[in-house]
């Protein structure tokens, strides 16, 4: 659909182009008729699109009582997004990523789940907050359709060692606590000229100098940052001193919250970082779980709907006071507990997904859930015990492999996203 309406917005682009017109008493009872703002190879980008994009960021700012930038420049930033995304989408296709009804369908669950919602109270919300539900389907697809591409590009890189685990956890980098950040990025393109560099590093002095007469930080990274989270304000969340580049630690080391950097060289630009929040390292309590569940698989023989008829009806007999391990045995598709009476052990329940975190968190010990779905199948769980565990050693070299995995992930994707925007004819028609 949204295709069609791009090639027919083209054409009338021609035809005004070639000479056509209305008189002014035709063009008062027309309706405006809509234009393109980016040429992305074979595509383009629609003004209407790039109008629904900035209203969901200005509302966004808004909300959360920030300032709001300029209009050109966010809608330049807005449009250079949506430009990432359709060079994202092309190339997911040309490379054979496909996502499937049955995919987005099941996103969909996942999302209703996760608000405590069916899936037609869903819908209902998304229509009444005045947005296309087969909008917001086709919207779900396309996310899932760049998140598998970067996944792709995640999955090319070495796997992270054991032994660069070790050397991290020996570091001093690894011994300080965690810094909540925000970053502003004045891009350098690739082999950038000593005359680019220089106006480059002029912007970034302004923008600096703008942040110490009082502009926030937040409205400035929306303005003028070149980075994947500019519309977010710049915010990059909490990491740790080794999870960011070295020439970044050096600067944030031994800035208190509400303080940012000079602007920084590094061999992508100009960056300014400011310091959030911090917080210490500490010792790391987990509560486990001891639990037994019952699970109906959807498969190519069962379906969704007739797995969740015959959970229901297990659900039925154990209200009637059926013995949960015997009913266990004989119906539960979990290869690895039915024989034991679906005995789960001991666990941290993050392992098994959110869906049944929440789910756990929500029971008291010797309570059965209600039946619930996930991408597997349908469940049963009954929570059995509660206990504490010291997971510190643990968190420590999980927080390790995961610095070290998002250094590598966000210089990998970000070199990505910078090589298919090169390769890619792009023109812009946005006017000033």
């Amino acid at each position: 659909m949204k295709s069609c309406n791009r090639h027919a917005a083209w054409c009338i682009c021609i035809a005004f182009s070639t000479g056509l017109a209305i008189s002014t008493a035709q063009a008062q009872d027309v309706v405006p008729i809509d234009s393109i703002v980016a040429l992305v190879d074979d595509d383009v980008v629609l003004r209407s699109e790039l109008d629904l994009a900035t209203k969901g960021i200005v509302d966004r700012i808004r909300q959360q009582g920030g300032d709001l930038p300029p209009k050109h420049l966010l809608d330049s930033q807005v449009l250079e997004r949506l430009i990432l995304r359709r060079l994202q989408l092309q190339r997911a296709a040309q490379t054979g990523i496909r996502i499937s009804d049955t995919d987005i369908d099941q996103s969909l669950v996942r999302l209703a789940q996760q608000n405590n919602l069916t899936l037609i109270q869903l819908r209902t919300v998304i229509e009444s907050d005045g947005e296309d539900f087969s909008e917001f389907r086709q919207n779900i697809g396309e996310e899932m359709m760049t998140e598998r591409l970067r996944q792709r590009v995640v999955n090319s890189m070495d796997p992270i060692t054991d032994t660069e685990i070790d050397i991290l956890l020996a570091s001093d980098r690894f011994s300080g606590g965690e810094y909540n950040i925000s970053h502003i990025l004045i891009q350098l393109p690739e082999g950038a000229t000593p005359k680019q560099i220089a106006a480059q590093e002029s912007k970034a002095t302004g923008v600096y100098q703008q942040l110490q007469e009082g502009l926030d930080f937040a409205a400035a990274a929306i303005s003028y940052s070149g980075s994947q989270e500019a519309l977010e304000g710049g915010l990059v969340g909490w990491r740790d001193l080794n999870s960011v580049p070295v020439v970044f630690s050096e600067s944030i080391r031994d800035l208190r919250a509400g303080q940012f950097t000079a602007p920084i060289r590094s061999p992508a630009g100009f960056h300014i970082v400011k310091v959030n929040d911090y917080r210490d390292r500490s010792q790391v309590m987990a509560k486990e779980f001891h639990a037994r569940h019952i699970m109906v698989e959807t498969n190519d023989l069962i379906n969704p709907r007739q797995a969740m008829e015959v959970i229901r009806g297990i659900h039925q007999r154990l209200k009637d006071g059926e013995d949960f391990e015997v009913l266990a045995k004989k119906y539960s598709d979990d290869v690895s507990s039915s024989n034991i009476g679906g005995d789960m052990g001991w666990f941290l329940p993050q392992i098994y997904g959110e869906r049944m975190e929440q789910t756990l968190t929500a029971l008291k010990d010797g309570d059965i859930c209600e039946p619930f779905q996930t991408e597997s199948g349908w469940h049963i769980v009954e929570r059995l015990a509660t206990r504490e565990k010291d997971v510190t050693v643990d968190a420590l070299r999980n927080a390790a492999r995961n610095n070290i995995q998002q250094r590598k992930m966000d210089l990998e994707i970000e070199r990505f996203l910078q090589q298919i925007r090169a390769e890619a004819f792009v023109e812009i028609k946005l006017q000033s």
